[in-house]
């Protein structure tokens, strides 16, 4: 993707070191409680410079990743097994891994129902799919989360779009922008896919930043 090409130096040395320290937004704690300890392989969808590869292995996974960035996947490298490639055609065989994640990225997907379809496609029967994303109801162009103690929700949730508005100039969104999923949506590209939704999580406050779930192939 082109665009986070343009902004993958400053992604790494500026923005991660800046919002990674401890867990403000519950990502972690979110990948912990959806994804949990295991083993065996586990695709990370979008993965960016390889940010969550400890994480993954701390659970005892073995992280692999996929991106469409060349430049973020440059940083990646030296984290974990990496290919460049759409998440909406994914090289990998049918039913062919027990876990699938996808952490803060489904807002850079147009077309995320069908990342979700093809994360349901590569799952084993009884696989999971675990997404971890800004949350549908509090993060968007309609947001404003400038005053933490009291988020102001304008007209936009219910419309779904791709903007560049944002309360911060200080983050990804105002760089390269961003679609919005109604929450609706966002679950219903579960259901399509076939998947069973399974367990639910929300991070960060006092107003949740995060919104998570975990789903299963039957």
């Amino acid at each position: 993707m082109a665009v986070y090409d343009e902004i993958a130096d400053w992604y790494e040395t500026d923005f991660l070191p800046r919002s990674t320290p401890g867990d403000p937004i519950g990502i972690r704690r979110s990948i912990a409680t959806l994804l949990g300890a295991g083993s065996g392989p586990v695709l990370e969808l979008g993965c960016g410079t390889g940010v969550h590869a400890a994480q993954l292995r701390e659970l005892g996974r073995e992280p692999l990743g996929i991106d469409l960035s060349g430049r973020m996947l440059a940083y990646a490298r030296g984290r974990l097994p990496i290919a460049q490639g759409d998440a909406t055609r994914l090289p990998v065989a049918d039913a062919a891994l027990d876990a699938v994640i996808s952490i803060m990225v489904h807002t850079d997907m147009p077309a995320y129902p069908d990342v979700v379809r093809e994360a349901a496609r590569i799952l084993r029967p009884g696989g999971v799919f675990v997404h971890v994303g800004v949350h549908p109801a509090f993060c968007g162009g309609f947001a404003d989360r400038s005053d933490p103690a009291a988020v102001i929700i304008r007209p936009g949730y219910l419309d779904g779009h791709w903007t560049k508005d944002s309360w911060t100039t200080e983050g990804v969104r105002n760089r390269v922008g961003a679609t919005h999923f109604p929450l609706p949506v966002l679950l219903r590209s579960f259901l399509d896919a076939g998947l069973i939704l399974d367990r639910f999580a929300e991070g960060g406050g006092p107003t949740p930043t995060t919104f998570s779930v975990r789903a299963v192939r039957p």
